[in-house]
């Protein structure tokens, strides 16, 4: 029986291929919960939960195209340092707020510096990386 369209409720752990764990439900203490194939969630786990019971755990590896997306060149963007006011401060890897086009709110990381210009990467910081999810299925309704 697909659990498309219901609300669903699991638990979850989210590791690399070398075994590192990037986020866990568990270690929260706080199920996820979402819309199942509602566009909520990546495709891949989107697509797992699907086909659950309740009460099944799975483990499943999705490659970049059904997670995050492959890392996108086009991602990266380059300003001088006298166009950002604070840029001076940055620090090569530190997570920054970037405003978009439209005012909105768009994460980012410091990539390069130099005395003149900023590189900021714009990709999911899970682009281009396989992923491993351990899901059980707590609930759908």
């Amino acid at each position: 029986m697909s659990n498309e369209g219901k609300k669903v409720s699991v638990h979850y752990v989210g590791t690399l291929d070398d075994g590192t764990k990037f986020d866990s439900s568990r270690d929260r203490g706080e199920a996820l919960s979402f819309t199942c194939m509602a566009g909520q969630m990546i495709a891949g786990f989107d697509a797992a939960v699907r086909d659950m019971e309740v009460g099944q755990t799975v483990t499943i590896r999705l490659e970049p195209e059904d997670a995050y997306g492959p890392r996108r060149d086009d991602l990266l963007m380059s300003v001088p340092i006298a166009q950002m006011p604070g840029a001076e401060n940055a620090q090569v890897g530190m997570r920054v707020m970037l405003g978009g086009p439209m005012g909105q709110p768009m994460p980012a990381t410091v990539a390069a510096k130099d005395d003149q210009t900023i590189t900021f990467d714009l990709n999911h910081e899970m682009a281009g990386k396989a992923l491993t999810f351990e899901i059980e299925l707590l609930s759908a309704e």
